[in-house]
Order: C-alpha cells, then sequence, then structure tokens
C-alpha cells in the first residue's frame, strides 16, 4: 500500500472522549491535531464551543460524539443533541445508534433514526456518521445496518466508539463497505493504536480513523522511512 504520511494524519480524527478530560486536554489535543494535520477532534458536545475556538485559523474540523456511547436515547434527543452541537461550531457529527432496536431486527426504527440524523446533518451542510459498536452485533446484524445505510446514505457508517467490549476488525470494515455500498465511506475506530492497526483498516476499505493514538501511528510510519 502507497500512502503518504500526509495522507494518513488527512484520514485522522484525533480523538478524546474521557470523562474527566480537561480544558488543557482539549488545548492539547487541538494543537496537536494542527501540528500534525489530523482531520479533525473528535470530542464530546461539551467542550465543542470551545475547541472550534481553540482550531479557528486551521483546516482541523470540530466534530461531535452524539448519543455516546451507548446510543440508548430517543431519536428526537439525539436530533437535539445533534442540533445543539451544530449551533456551538461543530462540523461533523458521530451518533451511535440504537444497538438494542438493531438487535431486535426493527429495521423502521433504525432507519427512521438514520434518516433523522442524516437530514440535521444534510440541513448544516455536514458530515454524519453512524456508529454500529460492532463488537455488539452478528455479522448478519452488522449486514442489516448497512444495508439500511445504502439506502439512507449518511456520509459514513462507522465500526465502534472505542468504549465496548472490542473495537474495529478489518473483516467488519470489509463487510461494511460491501453492503453500505459506493456512496457511504466506512470509519474505523477502537483499538487503532498502530500504524500497523491503521494500514490494516485502511487496507481494508477504511477511509477515515478514530484513535487517541494518532501522534503514534504518524512517527511510526516516519521510523519506517515514509514521507
Amino acid at each position: 500500500m502507497n500512502v503518504s504520511i500526509r495522507q494518513v494524519a488527512a484520514m485522522i480524527d484525533h480523538t478524546n472522549l474521557k470523562a474527566f478530560a480537561t480544558k488543557d486536554d482539549f488545548q492539547r489535543l487541538c494543537e496537536e491535531a494542527k501540528a500534525y494535520g489530523f482531520k479533525s477532534v473528535a470530542i464530546n458536545t461539551y467542550p465543542v464551543r470551545m475547541c472550534r475556538e481553540m482550531l479557528r485559523g486551521s483546516e482541523v474540523l470540530t466534530g461531535a460524539a452524539i448519543a455516546f456511547p451507548l446510543g440508548q436515547m430517543t431519536i428526537e434527543t439525539k436530533v437535539a443533541e445533534a442540533e445543539n452541537a451544530i449551533k456551538d461550531g461543530c462540523q461533523e457529527f458521530d451518533y451511535v445508534l440504537n444497538i438494542g432496536k438493531l438487535k431486535e431486527h426493527d429495521d423502521d426504527y433504525i432507519e427512521r433514526e438514520m434518516r433523522a440524523m442524516v437530514a440535521v446533518a444534510r440541513q448544516a451542510g455536514i458530515c454524519c456518521k453512524v456508529i454500529f459498536e460492532t463488537c455488539y452485533l452478528s455479522e448478519e446484524e452488522i449486514i442489516e445496518a448497512a444495508r439500511i445505510a445504502s439506502r439512507v446514505k449518511p456520509d459514513f457508517v462507522k465500526t465502534s466508539t472505542g468504549f465496548g467490549t472490542a473495537g474495529a476488525k478489518a473483516e467488519h470494515v470489509v463487510l461494511m463497505k460491501h453492503w453500505a455500498g459506493p456512496d457511504v465511506q466506512v470509519k474505523a475506530a477502537g483499538g487503532i493504536r498502530s500504524w500497523a492497526d491503521a494500514r490494516a483498516m485502511i487496507e481494508a476499505g477504511a477511509t477515515r480513523l478514530g484513535t487517541s493514538a494518532g501522534i503514534r501511528i504518524i512517527e511510526e510510519m516516519k521510523a519506517a522511512g515514509i514521507s
């Protein structure tokens, strides 16, 4: 695989979703994202306004996590959280779908939820990513959610929150990419801690990576002689 450091950095959502993150932590996150040329910072909704201001004048996007990390909120509450994050300045958002409803095979509910969230993003002209949390799903359930996404067409489907029992797996990226169709990209997240991990996800078809180890990934690429 022939990719440059700049290309990989531009795939990385530099992440801090910890409950105990402070203003100093967010300042560091934003400075690192600017220094390394990462695509975005991925944060919970409270610090969105603050991080957007910290990133002012840079090309780094301010991303927001919605219904994070469980997804067990009503559609109306998810919509309201996303709208509030947009008001505060978020430029893209990742939301956790209702995993229980997916496991009940309530496809109508999952599609209504997805359409509502994508509509919020479209109205604002920003990117919407749908988190499946694949560690809790069977292969058939992953396909089920991806097929719904193929109809609704969010910008991305995403493997994981990083807060579940397991993170991204290359085989799940392949499955999601195939069944979501050519109009939907795949974001891999959770447990991506090295260049080897990142490379495996990119080779499987991921075009965005959610990780708190972005700096390590880039430094490992440099050490390997990749420019």
